[in-house]
């Protein structure tokens, strides 16, 4: 199937911005804005579960109930991730984990509601509670948005509500609109992780 031409910078900017932070979480280097690459570290599992403020939202086990402010943990296994009934006003400060958990679940779950089996639930979603595993879950995900994103031709870019995801708009939206907008979520919590892993690396100065 030919790529449709509207979809192309679409799919290009998601490969630019997974890739960027991708080798931003794992290293061993990547690219620093303009071109020049750079040497990153592994993130570790204290990195990934920092908690920089008091009263973060992040993963926990599951047996030491959820953070302050949250109401439950979400998700399956021995780790979950933070959630209340009612989103908290202000928002509460997330950790890398928190932020890269929820990132990865909306791409697999979004995947599977427009060309898989439209069964997932934040209740079946594992959550991890290492960097490890949170990396291979955005890997995974990652790689099922974009199978699914570039298996739409133009009839299915203008559909409205292909993808019935059942935590957002998207059963009122056009196709394109949603790609658009899983781009700019991945873009801008890629750049709260990549400021996080700064932040981290100079906590002692």
């Amino acid at each position: 199937m030919t790529t449709p031409a509207r979809l192309v910078p679409l799919l290009a900017e998601f490969d630019w911005g997974y890739q960027r932070l991708h080798d931003r979480m794992t290293g061993p280097d990547g690219d620093s804005g303009n071109g020049t690459r750079i040497k990153i570290p592994a993130m570790t599992d204290a990195e990934y579960r920092w908690e920089p403020v008091p009263g973060c939202w992040s993963v926990r086990p599951r047996a030491s109930g959820p953070g302050q402010r949250a109401t439950g943990l979400a998700g399956a296994g021995e780790w979950g991730r933070d959630t209340a009934v009612e989103q908290p006003w202000p928002p509460p400060f997330a950790t890398i984990a928190w932020r890269l958990s929820h990132l990865s679940e909306m791409l697999e779950m979004r995947a599977d509601y427009t060309a898989g089996s439209r069964s997932m639930t934040r209740e079946t979603y594992r959550v991890s509670g290492d960097a490890a595993g949170g990396i291979e879950a955005f890997r995974r995900g990652a790689a099922a948005w974009r199978a699914a994103v570039a298996s739409a031709d133009d009839a299915a870019l203008d559909t409205v509500g292909l993808c019935t995801y059942p935590y957002g708009s998207d059963v009122d939206d056009a196709f394109i609109d949603l790609v658009w907008w899983v781009n700019q979520e991945l873009l801008h919590h890629g750049a709260e992780i990549a400021m996080l892993r700064d932040l981290y690396r100079e906590r002692h100065r």
